[in-house]
């Protein structure tokens, strides 16, 4: 599983090449505070504690579902940054459906691990494709990237927005835009 020490020493290294002092009271215990927190943020790397998107028996219904609006974060692998927002998932059963906390569920374990939001997106409209083998699906995820905030271009608020449409999301301009409207609809 994870090698807490290495990533113990990694931070101190990491400490040290900074000019800190790696004894300084506040800084001391970080080495262990940043392996630990990598068990927790990086989860995604190992397999589910559970079965994703497990469907609901004896249910059916094919008409849209769309969730939207699921906070969620990951990390950048090219800057091991946060990146965070908001995730839209639409699908359109062919019978089969999941409780409607499994598609966040299946979110949260996809980003938990070093990602970029182009291959989450596509990963989370896969993994809804095969699972539960519905007509189409829309993902559709909007987030601010740290790596861009905070560094480089240092341009704060700046959203990136993906998406990934499958089955008849992509084969029927008016199924795709009733979505988009669904996602865009503000609440009153």
């Amino acid at each position: 599983m994870f090698d807490k020490k290495k990533i113990e020493e990694g931070v101190r290294l990491i400490l040290e090449g900074i000019g800190e002092n790696t004894e300084r009271p506040g800084i001391k215990e970080t080495p262990a505070r940043i392996a630990k927190m990598c068990e927790e943020i990086f989860r995604g790397l190992f397999p589910p504690d559970e079965d994703l998107l497990k469907c609901i028996e004896g249910e059916t219904h094919d008409e849209m579902v769309l969730i939207k609006n699921i906070p969620f974060y990951s990390i950048c692998e090219h800057h091991l940054l946060p990146f965070f927002g908001n995730a839209h998932i639409a699908y359109i059963p062919d019978g089969k459906i999941v409780g409607l906390s499994e598609l966040p569920k299946a979110l949260d374990y996809l980003a938990k691990k070093p990602q970029v939001q182009e291959r989450l997106t596509s990963q989370l409209a896969n993994l809804l494709m095969e699972k539960l083998k519905p007509k189409g699906c829309m993902i559709v995820i909007e987030a601010e990237h740290l790596c861009m905030s905070m560094r480089g271009i240092k341009k704060p608020g700046t959203k990136t927005v993906t998406s990934a449409v499958r089955g008849i999301f992509r084969k029927s301009q008016a199924t795709r835009q009733e979505a988009l409207e669904l996602i865009n609809r503000r609440e009153e």
